[in-house]
C-alpha cells in the first residue's frame, strides 16, 4: 500500500496539483459572488420579478437564476443579444453581465485543460488518481495510528511526517468527496452515467387560450418561489400559443401564457437529483461555506505532495538498495528488518551480500511485510530496533498482529538494535524474539543485541551465525555517517570545576564566510532537538539536547565533561574559533504541548539544557515551573543568570532547586516529594511535566512523581499516556 501510494503520488504529482491548485481557485467564485448577490427574501415569486423584468427589458428571452442567488435576463432587441444583471426586488437591469474572465479561464482550464474531450478525460483522469491517493492515504494513516480509534492520537515522527499526517486528517475526507464527484461528473459528461432517467428531449405542449395574460397573474409562477427557480423560457413574442418553460429545483415545467395552469410537469428523478447534490457538493456553488472546505481540501493536494515527496526522498535516501534481492517465494533466507530512522537497513544490506556471496538466496523486507507463508524459506532473520522507550519502530508496528496468523516454521534469530543508556534496552527485538519462540519456532541463534550500531558487535553475531550454517560468515559493516555542516565555537562558559565536575555550555555559530547565504549557515533545528557530534577516531555520533532554536542564531548545549570520555573531552577541549562537524537530529516528541496549561520542568545537571531553552522562549507567559537539581549553587547552578531573569519578566512562574553538595542538601527527586502539594494542584489543572537529564534521575524522578500523584489516582506512566508526561533521558 505505501508503494502504490508513493508512487501513484509521485507519477502523478503534477497533474494532481495542477486540479487541486485550479480547483482552490475555482472555490473562490461563490465565496466572491456571496456578499454582491441580492438574496430573494418574503414571498417573492417568479411571477412577481419575471413580470418586472418583462416590464424593463421588453426583449426578455430568458432569466438565469444562478446557484448563487445571481439573476441574469438574456435579451434580443433589434437583432442584438445581450445579457444584464437584473435586481430581484426592483427587477430592473442593474448592470451588464460581465462574467470574470479569470473564473471563466480556470473553468475551461480546469474542466478540460483548453483542450476539449481529449481534456475532460484527463481531468476524469486526475479525479480518479486523487480518489485512490485518498483511499490509499486514509489506510496508511489508519494503520500508522494503530487503528480507527486512534486515528487522531498524537503522530510522531518528523516534521515533514507529522505535517503530513495532520494535513491527511484535515483533508482527507474533502479530498474523499470532491475526487469522488469530479469523477462521477466526468463520467456523465462522457455519457458512462446519465445525468437524468428522463428522455432529454420532449415537444413543449401547446397553450390551450387564445389570449395572454399579465405574467403577475399567472398562477402557476405566482406558486413557484424565487429561490426555487432554475430558468425561465419567455414564450415568442405575439405567439399565444408558445408556453412559458420553467425549470426549479424539483423539475421541468411548462405554464399556459394565457390561464397560468401547469400544463405539464416532470419532476427531477433520483439521477438529476444526485448529480444536482454532487455538482453542489464538488463546486460549493451557492454554498459559500461548503466551498470553504472544497477549497481548503484543495489546498491541502499541493502541501501533501511536498510533505510526502519530502517523506519519500528521506526514507528512499536513508534506505540502500538490496541489489539481487531474491523474491520472497524462491528465497531460502528471509531477511526484515524493523527500523525508525534507517540505519538498520544498512546492516541488512551488508548481511544480505555476505550471504549471498555464499550461494543463498535471500530476501530483504520490512517487518510489516510478514507473509502469512514462505515456500521455500528454512531460516528466518529479524534486525528489529527499538524506538524510544521499547516500542515498535515505523516498519515493524504491524509484525506482531501478523505473526499470529504466520504459517510457515523456520529457524529463526533475532537481532536488536538498541543503545544501552535506556532503560529497556533492544526491550522490542526481545518481544519479537519471546513471540517467535512462543509461535513454536526452532531458534537457529541465541538472541543478540547491538549497542549503538557496534560494527564490532554485528561482526561477532555474524561469526555466530556463520557457524550454524556452516558458513565463513564475515560481517564488515562501515555506518553510512549522515551529511554534517561545520559550525565553530563562538563562545563557552564553564561550570562545576570547584566540585571535580566540569560542565560548558558551548554556543556554535556558522563560519563568517562569503558564501554563508548559500546554504554554509545554521540548519534548522528547534529548542529540545539532538545536535550529532561525532568525535575525532569514533565513527558513533554522540547526542546533545539543544538549549536553542535556529532562530537564536547559535546552536547551544551543555555539556559535562566524562573521565575518558572521547567525545566530551574533545569539545572541553574548543577554544573560540575551532570548528565542530554537526548534524541534528529532530526530536519531536520532546516538546511543550501548545497552549496555556502548566508547565512543570524537572532537570538535574546539563540536562537543563533544553529546559531553560523553553523557558527562555516562553513569550507568551505561560506558567512555567521548574525544578532543578546540581551540586552545588556556588560552581554549577547552571543558567541562573538566564533564570533569574526569566523569573523577574514573567517566562517563568517559579523556581525550585535542590543541591546535593552542600549542607542540609539533596536531589530534585526529594525536592518533588517535598512540594508534593503543589505538583498536585498544577497535575489538577492539567499541566504537561517534561523531564530531562541521566537515566539514574529519570527513574528516581518518576518514583517520586508515582508517589506524589498517588493521591489523585495518577502515575508518570498514567500521564505519559495522555501526552502529559515526557521525558528525555541518557
Amino acid at each position: 500500500m505505501r508503494r502504490f501510494h508513493s508512487l501513484a503520488g509521485l507519477a502523478g504529482a503534477v497533474l494532481v496539483i495542477f486540479m487541486a491548485t485550479t480547483g482552490f481557485i475555482l472555490s473562490l467564485q461563490p465565496i466572491a459572488d456571496a456578499p454582491t448577490t441580492a438574496p430573494a427574501t418574503g414571498d417573492l415569486s417568479v411571477a412577481t420579478v419575471a413580470d418586472r423584468v418583462a416590464q424593463d427589458l421588453p426583449g426578455v428571452e430568458r432569466l438565469v437564476r444562478s446557484a448563487s442567488g445571481q439573476l441574469v435576463a438574456y435579451t434580443l432587441e433589434d437583432g442584438v443579444r445581450s445579457a444584464v444583471v437584473v435586481d430581484p426586488q426592483t427587477g430592473l437591469a442593474s448592470g451588464a453581465y460581465e462574467p470574470s474572465p479569470l473564473f471563466t479561464f480556470v473553468t475551461d482550464l480546469h474542466r478540460s485543460f483548453l483542450m476539449g474531450s481529449f481534456g475532460h478525460g484527463m481531468a476524469g483522469f486526475s479525479a480518479l488518481a486523487i480518489l485512490a491517493l485518498a483511499v490509499s492515504g486514509m489506510l496508511l494513516l489508519v494503520a500508522k495510528m494503530g487503528g480507527w480509534r486512534k486515528l487522531f492520537s498524537s503522530s510522531r515522527g518528523t516534521g515533514a511526517q507529522r505535517l503530513h499526517t495532520e494535513l491527511a486528517r484535515i483533508g482527507v475526507v474533502v479530498l474523499l468527496l470532491t475526487s469522488m464527484s469530479g469523477a462521477y461528473m466526468s463520467a456523465v459528461n462522457f455519457e458512462l452515467l446519465p445525468e437524468s432517467a428522463a428522455d432529454t428531449f420532449s415537444f413543449a405542449p401547446a397553450s390551450v387560450g387564445t389570449t395572454v395574460a399579465p405574467i403577475a397573474s399567472l398562477d402557476a409562477l405566482a406558486a413557484t418561489p424565487l429561490s426555487a427557480l432554475r430558468e425561465l423560457s419567455f414564450p415568442a413574442v405575439g405567439d399565444a400559443s408558445d408556453v412559458f418553460t420553467v425549470t426549479t429545483s424539483a423539475g421541468l415545467g411548462y405554464v399556459d401564457q394565457g390561464t397560468g395552469a401547469m400544463l405539464a410537469f416532470t419532476p427531477n428523478d433520483a439521477w438529476q437529483q444526485a448529480y444536482e447534490f454532487i455538482y453542489l457538493l464538488h463546486t460549493g456553488q451557492g454554498a459559500p461555506m461548503v466551498a470553504l472546505l472544497v477549497g481548503l481540501g484543495a489546498l491541502a493536494v499541493p502541501l501533501l505532495a511536498l510533505t510526502g515527496t519530502i517523506i519519500w526522498w528521506t526514507r528512499r535516501s536513508s534506505t540502500p538498495r538490496i541489489v539481487h534481492n531474491a523474491p520472497w517465494r524462491d528465497a531460502e533466507t528471509i531477511v526484515l528488518v524493523g527500523s525508525e530512522a534507517g540505519s538498520t537497513w544498512g546492516f541488512a544490506a551488508t548481511l544480505h551480500d555476505a550471504l549471498r556471496q555464499h550461494g543463498q538466496c535471500v530476501h530483504v523486507a520490512p517487518m510489516n511485510d510478514l507473509r502469512g507463508s514462505y515456500p521455500r524459506a528454512t531460516r528466518l532473520i529479524v534486525l528489529a530496533a527499538t524506538y524510544g522507550d521499547g516500542a515498535a519502530p515505523a516498519s515493524a508496528r504491524q509484525f506482531l498482529g501478523k505473526l499470529e496468523r504466520f504459517a510457515s516454521t523456520p529457524s529463526f534469530s533475532v537481532l536488536g538494535f538498541g543503545d544501552r543508556s535506556f532503560p529497556r534496552f533492544c526491550g522490542f527485538a526481545a518481544q519479537v524474539d519471546g513471540a517467535l519462540e512462543a509461535r513454536g519456532l526452532r531458534r537457529l541463534v541465541r538472541f543478540s543485541s547491538i549497542d549503538r550500531q557496534s560494527a564490532g558487535d554485528f561482526a561477532e553475531w555474524g561469526h555466530l551465525l556463520g557457524a550454524q550454517l556452516g558458513l565463513p560468515l564475515s560481517l564488515s559493516h562501515v555506518a553510512k555517517l549522515p551529511t554534517t555542516r561545520k559550525l565553530v565555537l563562538a563562545d563557552r562558559t564553564l561550570y562545576g570545576v570547584e566540585v571535580q565536575a566540569p560542565v560548558a555550555v558551548l554556543k556554535l555559530a556558522a563560519p563568517q564566510t562569503r558564501l554563508a547565504w548559500l546554504g554554509g549557515g545554521l540548519p534548522h533545528f528547534e529548542v529540545g532537538d539532538l545536535v550529532g557530534i561525532i568525535p575525532p577516531g569514533s565513527d558513533v555520533p554522540r547526542y546533545y539536547s539543544l538549549a536553542s532554536s535556529s532562530r537564536d542564531g547559535v546552536l547551544e548545549i551543555c555539556v559535562r565533561k566524562q573521565s575518558g570520555g572521547l567525545c566530551s573531552e574533545f569539545l572541553h577541549a574548543l577554544s573560540p574559533g575551532d570548528a565542530v562537524d554537526v548534524f541534528i537530529r529532530p526530536n519531536p516528541a520532546f516538546r511543550p504541548a501548545r497552549g496555556r496549561r502548566p508547565l512543570i520542568l524537572i532537570g538535574a545537571g546539563a540536562g537543563v539544557a533544553p529546559l531553560a531553552g523553553f523557558v527562555r522562549h516562553n513569550r507568551n507567559r505561560r506558567p512555567m515551573h521548574l525544578f532543578f537539581g546540581g551540586r552545588d549553587p556556588a560552581s554549577d547552578f547552571l543558567y541562573r543568570d538566564d533564570l533569574n531573569e526569566a523569573l523577574d519578566d514573567g517566562r517563568l512562574a517559579s523556581l525550585n532547586t535542590r543541591f546535593s553538595r552542600v549542607l542540609g542538601g539533596g536531589y530534585v527527586q526529594g525536592l518533588l516529594i517535598d512540594e508534593a502539594d503543589a505538583l498536585r494542584d498544577l497535575v489538577r489543572q492539567g499541566a504537561q511535566i517534561m523531564v530531562c537529564g541521566g537515566r539514574d534521575m529519570a527513574e528516581g524522578v518518576r518514583a517520586a512523581l508515582d508517589l506524589c500523584l498517588a493521591p489523585l489516582g495518577l502515575s508518570a506512566a498514567a500521564l505519559n499516556q495522555k501526552g502529559l508526561y515526557l521525558e528525555d533521558a541518557y
